[in-house]
């Protein structure tokens, strides 16, 4: 063992070295060792007793990583987890840190999950005890940080819930066991030492990291379940953490030492206990609401400089601000809070929301993130309940809403009970704290109107006023359009007409997005002439006015994607594109925001767009790199904003109009533009002399649609476009083949492209797609645009299920390209064979439990099998001995009508009975009179006959359509005059946890069904020629030439047969 540590030390000494080819040969040489038995054990050894410093913490991290690798798969012995766990009592602040790292997923497995470390919770408790934290003679044996460490990562797994197949999870039974063992003598000692601290007002570093750890491990405790020997408990430990936050102070912050630090860490621990109590534990914490409101409404109302405040101390007053909304949320809360409604107001919520010195400076140093922090989009919703408001002035925000909207104490039932329509309108008649406290007190500060004056109190406070405006949004709900409208022209508007600073027009730029479901249609001129008069504010001589643009870019965007549209498009647009081709530091919002307007404009907008298209394909000309590099943000959000325009110019053609000449001029226009980028962007850095070129996939998802819209454009007279199209194709199929980072969103452009260049190989015979020449200028591998696009489709069935819908639909189209050569039928035949193995590589994944997936991934095969029989059985036998046999027997499964996800439209059902019939003819060609034979028969007449239903309900279909037309709107006005709000049921809390926990339970027995998009999964199959081909002919003609074979069979199939086809009796003398 010694001579193991010794050679170990000596290896981790390497991995320090300054030698990069020491270090490699060292970790080499430590990972070849780290099989041996005593490897672990050396680590500890060396971690505790290193000779320096950086020895022991480069053996704690190796352990670190080496626990988390094996510890998943197998078990530890107890000899390493009692060594390991003394290595933790014994370490050093900075080695203890890193190790802890390495017993976590010990405790995970062997405490949480299998809960057979029975000793651990015993020698816990006597290592507390017998710490100095607890022993004061001077004889203690362990140090209390470092048991206190330990005890906090037993016990932190169990701060969520463990199991979500059970709906209401009671309290584990190793938490019961610590919380009694443990935590209860441990709050007695947390206890003193509070008294100690917080009432004689002293701060002691060793005792502050105490207190943290004992609260961290209270609040995992408590966080989700409630222990039972806890709860005789919690009205001390309420008044110890209520001296805990008494004890904290904001004067002067930065002056405090480390062991202040310590100490709010521990004030923002309490707070979050006390948010767990109301949020999980009103059962035990309402008795407990008047001290908790009492102590934070004193925390709150502290003198603050919230300019000199840290991320902690924010988050300790964002934190106090969150627990009284969580407590106004409730019965006994509301009553408790209300009478302090003023003093908050002017003592702690608007002093929050005012502007101060650290704002200006985060405007001039940092405007991305002043604009996230202090112009919060994301406060749709006030809630009580809300965890992601972390800084004072979000939580001051929707405290400030909660208030506004509250109307007296609500009569809450309790949390399961289900809420009850009209609750609403309960207290209709009586006023709002809105209307009788917070708008009067706002109206007490004036508009500020110069900007030419330095930044005075007027203008902090008006700002103040602003994000205040920004909570009011489901108090104006309540109220009557009049009410916002006299709001927004008296307090917002004005700040557009005067000379004001920018920081108040970022503001009222931002409140007029967050109110627009509240802003009455008639104030639609008002509202867009300031918003654009934002739009374009210039910088002034020392102040950046680029928040106020992307505050304004936003609030547009907010206004049009809630359907309150300009009163005018095209001067938005004018505005916008101006914006983009200035070429600011804006300029990628305001492409985001030309895509929102595009969107959500429509047809009234689309008009517009090839001149759009023209003017901005100029600008993203030069920013695209001549060098093969990933493209700049400005160069992605525009090809992004004209893959938009792109589309929604095509969807606002009307259908009988495709021909004309304005719209003729308008794809013309739009095509060169896409072209002109696409060959800058993929052909250009070709022609660098001396450089290997290759290209970056940015924004491949984007560059496909562009290149789908000019592929729509090509006809066959124009050669020299072909030509352009073909080398695009080519070097688009390069960059797909080699593409990885695969998304839903961004692979479904490429899969449109690959349908359109197949379509146009049919039309026009692209040079290329499946021949590519020997020697080609072009920055790609060698291969074809097939070749290139059968190595995306590939790795497509290894995705995710849209992926395998979309990768099927497009082989399905590959597979039916013509050929003209001998050579191109060899490389068909080899994309053929990657197609087949690809597809039933991943059905065999799926192989042991029916799916929904069998469908697309054996239908594919069935598409290679008719065009190419001989190649398809060959590449599933190398795939798999029988391999040929395991696919046709599951092609019988799903034709079968009990097979739940089997064929189900007609182009399917047809495909399926071709597949079959081909089968069919193959075995009977080979003299094959076989089960399978009689298997292909027995699915083969299922699925003919139910080709031969779809096609007579369609038949159904079309009178019934015309009869439903004039019946339909009668029968909806009665359904919309019977329908009330009172039959629609809402989800008790009960109701949602059985949901969740039978989710659960679905998805781990494999049963839950794979989400597919309804379009990806009812895509209809392109046949190519078969389409023409009759497939009911095709059987009877089988079945009369092979009558005589077919008599030797199952006399049950002849009979099902000559029933679904009573034509064909004749061919068996019936």
């Amino acid at each position: 063992m010694e001579s193991t540590t010794l050679h170990v030390a000596n290896l981790l000494a390497g991995t320090l070295s300054q030698d990069g080819e020491v270090r490699r040969s060292a970790t080499d040489a430590l990972d070849g060792l780290s099989l041996n038995a005593d490897f672990s054990f050396a680590l500890i050894s060396i971690a505790v007793g290193g000779e320096n410093h950086g020895q022991s913490i480069a053996a704690a991290t190796y352990l670190k990583n080496l626990t988390r690798r094996n510890t998943i798969d197998s078990r530890v012995s107890k000899e390493f987890r009692d060594a390991l766990v003394r290595a933790l009592l014994q370490a050093e602040p900075a080695v203890l840190k890193v190790l802890i790292e390495a017993f976590r997923p010990i405790v995970d497995a062997e405490f949480v999950k299998h809960n057979t470390w029975h000793e651990l919770v015993p020698e816990l408790r006597a290592v507390i005890q017998d710490s100095d934290l607890v022993n004061k003679s001077g004889n203690s044996r362990w140090k209390a940080i470092n048991g206190l460490t330990v005890l906090q990562s037993v016990i932190r797994p169990f701060q969520y819930f463990l199991n979500p197949k059970v709906a209401k999870e009671p309290v584990p039974p190793q938490l019961e066991l610590i919380a009694q063992e443990i935590l209860v003598p441990l709050i007695s000692v947390f206890h003193q030492r509070v008294e100690d601290l917080c009432i004689q007002n002293i701060v002691e570093t060793d005792a502050e990291k105490s207190l943290l750890l004992t609260s961290k491990c209270i609040y995992y405790a408590v966080r989700s379940h409630m222990p039972s020997a806890l709860v005789p408990l919690l009205p001390s430990l309420c008044r110890d953490l209520i001296r805990i936050l008494h004890s904290l102070r904001f004067q002067d912050y930065g002056s405090f030492d480390d062991g202040y630090m310590l100490r709010l860490k521990t004030g923002k621990r309490s707070l979050l206990i006390f948010c767990a109590l109301i949020t999980r534990h009103r059962k035990f914490s309402d008795k407990l609401m008047p001290d908790i409101i009492n102590s934070v409404v004193k925390l709150v109302n502290l003198k603050t400089d919230f300019s000199k405040l840290d991320t902690l101390a924010e988050r300790v007053v964002s934190l106090a601000f969150d627990v009284i909304s969580r407590l106004l949320e409730t019965g006994p809360g509301w009553r408790l809070v209300s009478p302090h409604f003023s003093s908050l107001l002017e003592s702690a919520i608007f002093p929050a929301l005012v502007m101060n010195e650290k704002d200006i400076t985060e405007w001039e140093e940092d405007s991305d993130e002043y604009i996230r922090k202090n112009l919060p989009s994301e406060l749709e919703e006030i809630s009580g309940w809300r965890e992601d408001l972390f800084t004072p002035r979000k939580s001051a925000l929707n405290l400030l809403g909660v208030i506004a909207i509250s109307k007296g104490p609500p009569v809450v039932s309790s949390v399961t009970s289900k809420r009850k329509k009209g609750e609403k309108n309960k207290h209709k008649g009586r006023s709002s704290m809105g209307e009788l406290l917070v708008l009067p007190f706002l109206s007490k500060f004036p508009i500020p109107s110069d900007v030419n004056t330095p930044v005075t109190k007027t203008t902090n406070d008006y700002y103040g006023v602003l994000m205040a405006y920004g909570s009011l949004l489901d108090f104006l709900r309540e109220q009557k359009p009049a009410y916002t409208t006299l709001l927004i022209r008296s307090g917002v508007l004005p700040l557009y007409k005067a000379s004001c600073h920018p920081y108040l027009v970022a503001s009222a730029n931002w409140i007029l997005g967050e109110l627009v479901s509240c802003i009455p249609e008639e104030m639609s001129f008002e509202i867009y002439s300031s918003l654009l008069k934002a739009l374009a504010m210039q910088d002034m001589e020392d102040i950046s006015c680029y928040p106020v643009r992307v505050s304004a870019a936003g609030a547009i965007a907010q206004l049009v994607e809630n359907d309150f549209f300009p009163p005018e498009w095209l001067p938005i647009l004018q505005v916008v594109v101006g914006r983009i081709r200035d070429n600011g530091e804006e300029t990628p919002v305001m492409f985001e925001l030309l895509k929102t307007l595009v969107e959500a404009g429509g047809d009234a907008v689309a008009p517009h767009i090839p001149h759009i298209i023209a003017l901005l394909a100029q600008d993203i000309l030069k920013h695209i790199p001549s060098s093969p590099e990933p493209w700049p943000q400005v160069v992605e959000r525009g090809f992004a904003a004209l893959s938009v325009m792109a589309q929604c110019w095509e969807e606002s053609l009307p259908e009988e109009g495709v021909n004309d000449d304005v719209v003729v001029s308008g794809r013309a226009t739009i095509s060169k533009a896409f072209m002109d980028l696409l060959q800058e962007a993929w052909l250009r850095p070709s022609q660098v002399e001396g450089e290997e070129a290759e290209l970056p996939p940015s924004c491949i998802d984007d560059s496909s649609t562009l290149l789908t819209f000019i592929i729509s454009d090509v006809n066959e007279s124009n050669a020299l476009q072909k030509q352009k199209v073909s080398e695009l194709l080519l070097v688009w199929s390069d960059l797909i083949s080699n593409w990885h980072s695969w998304e839903e969103e961004e692979d479904s452009p490429i899969f449109n492209c690959i349908k359109e260049a197949a379509s146009l190989h049919k039309r026009v015979s692209l040079i290329n797609f499946t021949i590519i020449p020997s020697l080609h200028p072009l920055p790609v591998r060698k291969h074809s645009i097939v070749e290139g696009i059968c190595s995306f489709v590939s790795d497509a069935f290894l995705q995710y299920p849209s992926a395998i819908y979309r990768a099927s639909s497009s082989v399905h189209i590959l597979v039916h390209l013509p050929t003209y050569s001998t050579e191109e039928e060899r490389i068909m035949h080899e994309v053929t064979t990657a197609l087949c193995q690809s597809a039933f590589s991943c059905f065999r994944q799926k192989q042991s439990k029916p799916s929904p997936l069998w469908k697309p991934l054996l239908l594919v095969i069935s598409s290679c099998y008719i065009r190419y029989p001989d190649i398809v059985e060959n590449a599933l036998e190398k795939d798999q001995n029988g391999g040929f046999r395991v696919w046709a027997s599951a092609l019988f499964s799903i034709s079968s009508s009990k097979f739940e996800h089997g064929p189900s439209t007609e182009s399917e059902i047809k495909l399926t009975v071709m597949t079959l019939a081909k089968l069919m003819s193959r075995l009977l060609m080979r003299n094959q009179s076989s089960a399978l034979l009689w298997e292909c028969f027995g699915a083969l007449i299922e699925a003919s006959v139910r080709l031969k239903e779809v096609q007579e309900e369609e038949e159904d279909e079309d009178v019934d359509e015309i009869e439903d037309e004039n019946t339909s709107d009668d029968e909806s006005e009665d359904i919309d005059d019977e329908d009330s709000d009172d039959d629609v049921h809402e989800e008790t809390e009960e109701e949602f946890l059985e949901r969740c926990a039978q989710a659960a339970i679905d998805l781990e027995n494999g049963t839950g069904v794979e989400e597919v998009a309804e379009e990806d999964e009812e895509q209809e199959i392109e046949l190519g020629e078969l389409e023409e081909v009759d497939p009911l002919s095709v059987v009877q003609s089988l079945v009369e030439k092979n009558q005589q074979i077919l008599l030797q069979g199952p006399q049950q199939l002849l009979s099902s047969f000559v029933d679904a086809f009573p034509e064909a009796a004749i061919f068996f003398g019936r």
